[in-house]
């Protein structure tokens, strides 16, 4: 049973997404270069300091879900069905994702993010850390050690396929090609002892 949030818990996740929403006004008014951290904290109605008690750096602002991606990820892996499939269930995570933030309005924002170097950077750092606590999670759920490169693999293709089927003009059928070649390489690499 899940416990529910209590009061504390409820009014900082209240105040880190009034901060993060400004921070995202801000940027796609004024360009993400042209805010800084106090103009956020300003606009949020906060301290510079309780903007970083939720925020570690500028980028962080933009990437605001970052951690509930991780999340959700590991979750595909931890929290499926008994005997259900490894490759279907990251995939069913990756498409939900991907049409998550492919969705009406989204465009402005990844156009900013394709636009900062900065940006790139933290997306690109983000995904290699998702990369590996999705291989790890891979890794612990079959038994394999952690640095297993298959599951390491596999979980890059995974986060990439994200990142690939979002650009792409048919994010759903990119999604399906993706995991095609995923499911046949997991397929090779395993070996018939392993197709879980």
């Amino acid at each position: 049973m899940t416990v529910p949030p209590g009061r504390r818990e409820r009014k900082k996740a209240a105040t880190r997404q009034k901060i993060a929403e400004a921070a995202l006004r801000l940027f796609l008014e004024r360009g993400y270069d042209a805010v800084g951290i106090r103009d956020v904290a300003a606009e949020a109605d906060v301290a510079v300091t309780t903007l970083f008690s939720h925020f570690a750096a500028k980028e962080a602002l933009v990437f605001e879900q970052d951690q509930n991606f991780e999340h959700r990820l590991t979750e595909a892996v931890t929290d499926r069905a008994p005997h259900e499939p490894l490759i279907p269930a990251l995939r069913r995570e990756i498409l939900a994702l991907v049409r998550h933030c492919t969705a009406e309005g989204a465009a402005p924002i990844w156009d900013m993010i394709d636009a900062s170097p900065a940006l790139r950077a933290y997306e690109e750092s983000m995904r290699l850390r998702h990369a590996e606590s999705l291989a790890a999670a891979i890794a612990d759920d079959l038994g394999l050690p952690r640095t297993a490169t298959a599951a390491r693999a596999i979980a890059r293709f995974a986060v990439d396929a994200f990142s690939l089927a979002r650009e792409a003009p048919d994010p759903d059928a990119a999604v399906d090609e993706i995991f095609q070649m995923i499911e046949a390489a997991w397929e090779v690499s395993t070996g018939p002892s392993r197709r879980t």
